[in-house]
């Protein structure tokens, strides 16, 4: 008998997130996990499903995280030619991912999920949303973090260049995330 796998939701994504950074995976075995992903077609709009919270005793990861420290080096600009292109549209973005209201940890999760499945089908322009934040200066926790997550090493072999979005596209609420080259899926 075969059996089929089930879908995971959006918050056993985060928890399992949660979970297997506390842990070593053997060797090959993270390539077995994420040959389970959903095959969909490579463009369209992820967007998180907003939850009033997991059931159960709520649960907060023992580690937040990790920020990166002074001696890490930013990730590159991208070149203003390709800026100026993505924000006319003749550059398209292949896909986009909106964490509002999400906490950093919910966020981290979903943000290198979807970075993964991004760079898994080949795809070189994403738009990151973050919101401004709720601070009338705009110095929200997102909009500050993923820019440092996506200079992290987890996130290394993924992105190659970042830079706010053109206003039409969500302005400094939103990011343009340029991927590394991989192989189409």
């Amino acid at each position: 008998m075969s059996r089929k796998a089930k879908a995971l939701t959006v918050e056993d994504r985060i928890l399992w997130g949660q979970v297997a950074r506390t842990v070593d995976a053997y060797p090959g075995r993270m390539d077995e996990l994420l040959d389970q992903e959903p095959q969909a077609d490579a463009k369209r709009e992820i967007k998180p499903a907003r939850s009033k919270g997991l059931s159960g005793p709520a649960r907060t990861p023992d580690t937040p995280p990790k920020k990166p420290g002074a001696a890490k080096p930013a990730l590159n600009p991208i070149d203003k030619p390709v800026y100026r292109k993505i924000a006319s549209g003749r550059v398209p973005l292949e896909a986009r991912i909106d964490l509002h209201g999400l906490t950093q940890s919910e966020a981290h999760d979903l943000l290198l999920g979807f970075l993964i499945r991004a760079h898994g089908h080949g795809l070189r322009h994403v738009l990151v949303i973050t919101g401004k934040g709720r601070s009338g200066g705009g110095n929200g926790v997102l909009r500050r973090s993923v820019p440092q997550w996506l200079a992290a090493a987890e996130f290394r072999g993924l992105a190659s260049g970042c830079e706010p979005a053109a206003r039409g596209h969500g302005g400094e609420g939103a990011l343009y995330v340029r991927l590394k080259k991989g192989v189409r899926g």
